[in-house]
C-alpha cells in the first residue's frame, strides 16, 4: 500500500468519522471496533488495499505502538489527582501487581497445558496479552481529573503501571528461549528491583521538579501565549523515557509517574484544593472553536496568577495529547484489522476466551476483596480488562529480539487473534456495562441523600 494511498484512505476515514461523530455517538460499541472493521474493509479480505504483512512492519510499527502508549500513559497519570496514599492507589497497585501475576502464571499453564505452547512461548503470549491497554480503554478510565470512581480509578491506575510491569515478563520469556545473555537472577533484579522503582522515582521527580519550574517561569514573565505548553508535555515523555532507558529502567512506567509527578505539581501550585486548576481557568482564559484556550487572562490579581498558569498549563497539554493519542488509536487499529486475515489463528480465540471469561476474572476475585470493591465492582473490573496497542508493542519488541521463523509467525497469530477478540468482546459489552454501572451508582447516591 503505498504512502499516497494510504494517506487517500486514511483522509476518507477521518471525514467519515468527522461527520458522523454525532451519530456514533451514540452507538453502543466503541470507536476502536469501528476502526477495526475498516482496517478489515481495506485488507485482503475487503478491497486489497493493504497488502504488507505484519512482520515487515513490525520494526516501524514497533516505534509507532512506542509512542502510542508513551503518549497514553503520560495522559493517563496526568488525569489522576488523588493522592498517593489514597486506597484507591492501593486497588491499581494490586491489579498492576499481584493481579498481573497471577493472570500471567494461569495463561501460561493454560498455553503450555492446554494449547501446546512450548513453556517459553506460553509465557512470552501470557506477558504480551495479560496487561490491560492504556490507549484503547478510554471508556473505563477516569474522564477528568475530579473523576475519583473507584472503578475508573482503579483501571486507569493498573494501565498506567501494569505496562511497565509486564515488560519484565516479556523479556523474562525471552530469557527463557534463550535469545537474551541474561541470567535468571540478572533478569529478576534488573527488571523488578532496580527498572520498577527506578522508573517511578525518576518519571515522578521529572514530571514534579519541570512542572514547578514551568509554573513559576509563567508566572513571573505573565506570558500569555500558550503554545509552549504542549512542549513540556512532550519534553517530559521524551526526557522521561529516556532517563529512563539510559539507568535500564522502564520507561512506559517513567512516562506514567511524570504524567502524575505533573499533577502533583499542580496540586502544590493550587494550594492543595480539591477543585483542580483547570476547571476555573478554563473559564478566564477563554476558548477557541476547537476547545483550546486562546490566550490566558492573567488579570489585575496576582494572586491569582499561579492558579491561572497551572490550569492552562495542563488544559493544553491534556487537550493536546488526547488529539494525539486518538489519532495514532485510528491509525494503529486500522492496520490490526489490515493485517488481521493473514495472521488469524484460531488458538487465540480460546486464549482470548480463557483470558477473559476465567483467568483475569477469576485473579480480580481472588485478590481484590480486602481493596473495597463491592462484588459488583470486582466482576466489572474483572472484565474490563481490554487489550490493545500495549500488547501491539510487546509483540513487535519480541519479533525485533530474536523471535523469527515460525516462531514469530505463531506469536503473531496468537498475539493478534486475541487482540482482535478483546476489541469485539469489550467493545460490544463496554458501553452497555458502564451504563448499568452508572445507574446503580446513581441510585445508590440517591439513596445516601435521602438518609
Amino acid at each position: 500500500m503505498s504512502f499516497l494511498l494510504w494517506m487517500a484512505v486514511l483522509g476518507v476515514l477521518l471525514l467519515i468519522l468527522a461527520l458522523a461523530s454525532a451519530y456514533l455517538r451514540w452507538l453502543p460499541v466503541t470507536s476502536s471496533l469501528l476502526y477495526l472493521a475498516c482496517g478489515l474493509a481495506i485488507g485482503p479480505l475487503g478491497l486489497n488495499l493493504w497488502r504488507d504483512d505484519f512482520i515487515d512492519i513490525a520494526p516501524w510499527l514497533e516505534h509507532l505502538t512506542e509512542v502510542a502508549v508513551l503518549i497514553s500513559l503520560f495522559i493517563g497519570g496526568l488525569k489522576l489527582r488523588l493522592p498517593l496514599r489514597h486506597p484507591s492507589w492501593i486497588k491499581a497497585w494490586v491489579l498492576a501487581g499481584p493481579v498481573l501475576m497471577l493472570t500471567i502464571a494461569l495463561a501460561t499453564w493454560i498455553g503450555h497445558q492446554w494449547l501446546g505452547f512450548g513453556l517459553g512461548a506460553a509465557l512470552l503470549y501470557a506477558a504480551i496479552l495479560s496487561p490491560t491497554d492504556p490507549v484503547l480503554a478510554n471508556l473505563v478510565q477516569v474522564n477528568h481529573a475530579r473523576d475519583d470512581d473507584a472503578l475508573r480509578f482503579s483501571l486507569s491506575g493498573e494501565a498506567g503501571l501494569n505496562d511497565g510491569m509486564a515488560f519484565s515478563f516479556v523479556v523474562g520469556a525471552l530469557v527463557l528461549l534463550g535469545l537474551r545473555q541474561d541470567g535468571p537472577w540478572e533478569w529478576a533484579l534488573l527488571s523488578f528491583a532496580w527498572a520498577v522503582p527506578v522508573a517511578l522515582a525518576l518519571g515522578f521527580f521529572l514530571g514534579n521538579r519541570v512542572g514547578r519550574l514551568a509554573i513559576s517561569a509563567r508566572v513571573r514573565s505573565v506570558d500569555t501565549a500558550i503554545s509552549a505548553n504542549v512542549f513540556l508535555g512532550m519534553a517530559l515523555v521524551s526526557l522521561s523515557y529516556v532517563g529512563a532507558e539510559l539507568l535500564e529502567a522502564w520507561g512506559f512506567l517513567a512516562a506514567f509517574a511524570a504524567g502524575v509527578g505533573l499533577r502533583h505539581a499542580e496540586i502544590r501550585s493550587s494550594g492543595g484544593s480539591e477543585v483542580p486548576a483547570e476547571e476555573g481557568t478554563v473559564l478566564k482564559a477563554g476558548l477557541s472553536d476547537d476547545g483550546l484556550p486562546v490566550s490566558i487572562e492573567y488579570g489585575e490579581d496576582r494572586r491569582e496568577h499561579r492558579k491561572i498558569a497551572v490550569g492552562t498549563l495542563i488544559v493544553d497539554i491534556l487537550s493536546f495529547g488526547g488529539l494525539l493519542e486518538r489519532a495514532l488509536e485510528v491509525v494503529l487499529a486500522m492496520i490490526l484489522g489490515a493485517t488481521l486475515s493473514a495472521c488469524w489463528d484460531w488458538r487465540g480465540v480460546w486464549l482470548a476466551l480463557a483470558l477473559f471469561c476465567l483467568v483475569r476474572p477469576l485473579a480480580c476475585w481472588l485478590l481484590l476483596p480486602r481493596t473495597g470493591l463491592d462484588r459488583w465492582q470486582r466482576l466489572l473490573v474483572g472484565w474490563f480488562g481490554v487489550r490493545g496497542i500495549g500488547s501491539l508493542y510487546y509483540l513487535c519488541f519480541a519479533l525485533d529480539h530474536g523471535v523469527e521463523g515460525a516462531a514469530a509467525r505463531e506469536a503473531m497469530g496468537i498475539s493478534l487473534t486475541v487482540v482482535a477478540c478483546s476489541l469485539l468482546l469489550h467493545g460490544l459489552s463496554t458501553q452497555p456495562l458502564l451504563d448499568l454501572y452508572e445507574a446503580r451508582q446513581r441510585r445508590a447516591g440517591a439513596r445516601l441523600n435521602r438518609r
